[in-house]
């Protein structure tokens, strides 16, 4: 009677690690398009500053390349879960490393700062900077 039963028990593991796969995946396609519709969009941008048919500019041009940095980030991030199934902290601390620095040259290029705002993101990037050298230096054991 037990070998009946064990044909109907769902093994919830299989079942977690399936979604799992997939919702990666598809996350990871997703980032691959967004990479691509990024570079293109940098091109796009490119060519208007040549040929002036756009306003936008050179701060528009660096915020696009520092977003194509983080989302390389969080591609090698969401890989690096792929194949060894854990989140490496170095990955997340450089993808929000780029994501403040991003945050910065956009703000030098419209001029947008304030005395808070700016002593915020410099204890969050000192912060997140003291992270990042912790976890180099102290990585977790296998």
């Amino acid at each position: 009677m037990k070998a009946h039963y064990k044909i109907f028990m769902i093994d919830q593991d299989k079942i977690f690690k399936i979604i799992i796969d997939l919702v990666t995946i598809i996350i990871l396609y997703i980032l691959l398009l967004s990479l691509l519709v990024g570079v293109a969009n940098i091109l796009l941008s490119i060519k208007s500053i040549l040929f002036g048919t756009l306003g936008g500019g050179f701060g528009q041009i660096v915020s696009s390349v520092l977003t194509i940095f983080v989302l390389i980030d969080l591609f090698k991030t969401f890989v690096d879960f792929r194949e060894h199934k854990e989140i490496r902290i170095t990955y997340v601390t450089d993808a929000t490393i780029l994501i403040v620095l991003r945050e910065i040259a956009a703000g030098v290029y419209i001029q947008r700062f304030d005395y808070p705002f700016v002593l915020g993101l410099s204890i969050l990037l000192l912060t997140l900077g003291i992270i990042r050298a912790l976890a180099v230096k102290y990585p977790p054991k296998p």
